[in-house]
């Protein structure tokens, strides 16, 4: 549950909405808080960085939303248009393959699933949107802890609680490093079993056009239906998938695939 004053502080910035420019007189006005109140809720979002206080004498102080808040928007508005691109492509793979598709997208240190698209197999396997799950644990998770710096890898690993999901699961910092820069090199990530038992996940990396690694599309599928040659079928059949995808946020990147 969110905290009484964090909630009032957010009902500060939607008055925003309403005058873009305000005295703290005028704040309590519109949000109907006490003016003490809102003094000090304004006090805290400024040396946040989410409001400016323009001051141009001791009773001429006025407050405005800062451009801070467009970085949040822009980061928001990047997101819905990768998703809403990657959509129509796994919607595609989805029917060529009838597997499990899935997009993934890092979340505090944790993977998100946002995006999926079911297998119509009487045995298939099933994520819900909104699930989470640890970085160092999964194709897609992993893919998308490649896309950090070595430093904060460094310190994710130092800090994180590892959990030992299935006998599979890599929870040795030497391991995960290794498995990181194997990722690196061959350009997608795969997981057998490390946390679903009797999954094979693989997943790529969705960048977007300055490079960036915004998300990671992948395919998971039962053991019962794991052979190389399907491996190396899903595979391609994924690679081509986020090549397409790459194509339309206006990455112009290569992918580098080993099947050894």
């Amino acid at each position: 549950m969110l905290s009484r004053s964090l909630v009032k502080a957010i009902q500060i910035l939607d008055c925003f909405l309403e005058r873009p420019v305000m005295t703290i007189n005028e704040l309590a006005e519109i949000a109907q808080m006490p003016k003490t109140t809102v003094f000090r809720l304004a006090g805290g979002l400024e040396e946040a960085g989410l409001l400016i206080k323009d001051r141009k004498s001791s009773h001429d102080v006025t407050y405005r939303m800062s451009l801070k808040l467009l970085e949040y928007g822009k980061a928001v508005s990047e997101q819905l248009e990768y998703s809403k691109v990657a959509r129509s492509h796994m919607n595609k793979l989805n029917e060529e393959i009838d597997e499990l598709v899935h997009l993934t997208i890092m979340e505090g240190y944790k993977a998100v699933y946002v995006e999926t698209v079911n297998s119509s197999k009487p045995v298939r396997l099933v994520v819900k949107v909104g699930a989470r799950a640890p970085l160092y644990a999964g194709s897609a998770p992993k893919m998308l802890l490649t896309g950090l710096s070595d430093e904060e890898i460094e310190e994710y690993l130092d800090h994180v609680e590892f959990k030992q999901f299935t006998p599979n699961t890599l929870i040795q910092k030497e391991k995960i490093k290794e498995e990181i820069e194997k990722i690196r090199e061959r350009g997608y990530s795969i997981s057998y079993s490390e946390h679903y038992q009797a999954t094979i996940g693989m997943s790529y990396p969705i960048y977007d056009h300055d490079g960036k690694m915004v998300a990671a599309i992948g395919v998971s599928i039962p053991y019962i239906d794991h052979s190389k040659e399907r491996e190396e079928f899903i595979l391609s059949k994924l690679e081509h998938t986020v090549k397409d995808i790459w194509s339309e946020l206006g990455y112009r990147g290569v992918i580098s695939r080993n099947f050894s």
